[in-house]
């Protein structure tokens, strides 16, 4: 994914957990949030949850490798852009990425 995104003109940063993500300074400067949905302490739908409740309003996209209706839905009932299956597909992504930066006011 990472590769993916450098190599559309993009910068990534990746962080090892919600917490390390929501202690980051890039905090104000991310653009698009790409998230599983299923980590340890915090999941992604915690996170995204969290962020919206401070007013922080980061187009998201989850990722997951156990993909299920319910999750899937809360996540997009909640307002996230996407919801992908792994191994993700990179026009799908792409698509979603290209959403959200739009969406954000960040597309190239």
């Amino acid at each position: 994914m990472r590769r993916l995104i450098r190599s559309l003109g993009y910068s990534v940063d990746d962080f090892t957990s919600a917490t390390d993500f929501l202690a980051s300074p890039r905090l104000a400067d991310t653009a698009c949030l790409i998230s599983d949905i299923n980590m340890p302490v915090m999941s992604g739908l915690e996170l995204f949850r969290h962020l919206v409740a401070q007013g922080c309003t980061i187009p998201t996209i989850f990722v997951t490798g156990l993909p299920n209706d319910s999750d899937e839905a809360h996540a997009l009932n909640d307002g996230v852009l996407c919801y992908l299956a792994k191994p993700v597909d990179e026009e799908r992504l792409t698509r979603c990425l290209f959403e959200a930066l739009r969406s954000a006011g960040s597309l190239k």
